[in-house]
């Protein structure tokens, strides 16, 4: 039986569920009684973070070990899922991951699973259970970018082309969705304490140094509750919503250099 005010009878997946910002995620809908089911590729941290969810919040939380980067993943994850008589309502497209450096710096089979990753798996996904959303009017998606969306991005060329696809797809989706009972939201965290900056490198730039780090339990507070709203774009922390805000007025040849400096390692 689906209890309409919180989310007791329905089931939220959630991609990139062993740590970060995706694990408070995920807390935050086991609060409100949704069923999880939690996918990422570390087996070991993903059953603690489900046995943890369950025991805390009395929900069933299904973890399931999946690698999202390879095509076709998506429907082989739904798959599983379907097997296990599993019926999802909401989809947070969490996993992603990103490659500080200038492009001729990197392998192409890392920027291509960058583009993977980033947008084909989240395509894919939200593409399989968006019908049972609009036929059933309820649920939705979460979709986690980053305030990387806002510009391009020299030294991380592909990975703020992956997230500015993310946003423009989540906003288009948002007014498709209007009126259906269906709720769409973009996440746009700036730089948060997570595995994300250690695998990025994200945390050896002049723009770690300048921008204070949000735990990733605050971003995903923030997010959830824009995601409740059905707030179509949700920036965390007032400075990075005023920096987003402000892009579209600066000359783009500014911009671009001011980007460059900032992901730029720190002058000795």
């Amino acid at each position: 039986m689906t209890d309409t005010v919180t989310g007791r009878g329905q089931t939220a997946l959630v991609t990139g569920a062993s740590m970060g910002i995706g694990v408070d995620l995920a807390a935050c809908f086991a609060r409100d009684s949704y069923d999880l089911v939690l996918a990422a590729r570390s087996e070991s941290a993903l059953n603690n973070v489900a046995a943890t969810l369950a025991a805390d919040h009395a929900v069933r939380v299904t973890p399931i070990v999946a690698d999202l980067g390879g095509r076709g993943s998506g429907q082989a994850l739904a798959d599983n899922i379907a097997a296990r008589a599993i019926a999802i309502d909401v989809v947070v497209n969490n996993a992603g991951y990103g490659v500080a450096s200038a492009f001729s710096g990197t392998d192409l089979a890392g920027q291509l699973g960058m583009i993977d990753l980033n947008i084909r798996a989240l395509v894919e996904l939200t593409h399989i259970y968006w019908p049972r959303m609009i036929a059933n009017r309820r649920g939705g998606v979460l979709n986690v970018a980053s305030t990387a969306a806002f510009q391009p991005g020299p030294l991380m060329a592909v990975y703020y082309a992956s997230k500015a696809f993310v946003l423009s797809f989540s906003e288009a989706l948002w007014k498709e969705a209007e009126g259906t009972g269906v709720r769409v939201s973009c996440l746009c965290p700036g730089p948060t304490a997570s595995h994300f900056r250690e695998r990025a490198g994200t945390g050896r730039t002049q723009l770690a140094r300048a921008l204070a780090v949000m735990p990733s339990a605050d971003v995903a507070s923030m997010g959830y509750q824009a995601w409740k709203d059905n707030r179509r774009v949700i920036v965390t922390g007032r400075r990075n919503a005023l920096m987003a805000s402000l892009v579209r007025f600066v000359p783009r040849r500014t911009l671009l250099a001011s980007v460059y400096r900032m992901q730029s390692p720190p002058s000795s």
